[in-house]
């Protein structure tokens, strides 16, 4: 029990930080040059940085949660039967 707490927080770590990289990597096809004031350099980045934090977490937490529920409806479907 304690080892599968092990692999669940093992693969959120993994999912958010890839889904965050996968984030980053999209927004770099934006040109939000254009909406940033000029020599406003570091509040870009912070700005790129916020907005991958954001997305990432929010398709990670989509993803994990997607697969929490497709692991606990086959529990559901045998009670049903089984009552």
């Amino acid at each position: 029990m304690i080892a599968s707490f092990g692999q669940e927080a093992l693969l959120g770590i993994l999912s958010h930080l890839v889904f965050i990289a996968i984030s980053w990597w999209a927004l770099q096809a934006l040109r939000i040059d254009k909406i940033i004031k000029s020599n406003h350099v570091m509040q870009a980045r912070a700005l790129y940085i916020l907005l991958s934090i954001v997305i990432g977490s929010i398709v990670s937490n989509f993803f994990l949660d997607y697969l929490l529920w497709s692991q606990q409806l086959p529990l559901m479907l045998q009670n049903i039967i089984f009552q």
